[in-house]
């Protein structure tokens, strides 16, 4: 049975596995952590303790497990995060467009937009009245 989600991992070439890194680092606010020495290089990132995106570097030969021109339905990764306004500074700050839904039914404020390499990414926020955008 399963109890949580435990990680996303992505996997990237070496040049775009950097720009993944620090955009959820700086832009996000994850925080780099450790990480076993697998054989394959990259980043295990943090949010509360916990290591919630793991980032592999993709071999030049390595094939996709999922091929590219398979159609998806993977739409986007939700997490929860506090604070709307200073996040809301942040992604503008560092020049994320962002779409915000406030939902009276889930009593939660959402901001949609993508990460550099055009994954959904999802923040939830407890409903604030005063929150603005």
């Amino acid at each position: 049975m399963i109890h949580g989600l435990n990680h996303i991992n992505l996997r990237a070439p070496k040049a775009l596995l950097d720009v993944l890194r620090d955009f959820y680092r700086d832009v996000l606010g994850l925080e780099i952590g450790p990480r076993p020495a697998f054989n394959t290089p990259g980043y295990w990132l943090y949010a509360g303790g916990q290591p919630v995106l793991h980032l592999a570097e993709q071999a030049p030969d390595e094939a996709l497990r999922a091929p590219a021109a398979a159609p998806g339905v993977f739409d986007h990764t939700a997490f929860t995060a506090s604070d709307p306004e200073a996040t809301a500074d942040r992604l503008r700050q560092h020049g994320v467009a962002f779409e915000v839904s406030r939902s009276e039914l889930t009593r939660q404020h959402q901001f949609f937009f993508s990460d550099p390499a055009g994954n959904g990414i999802e923040l939830n926020f407890p409903f604030d009245p005063n929150f603005k955008g």
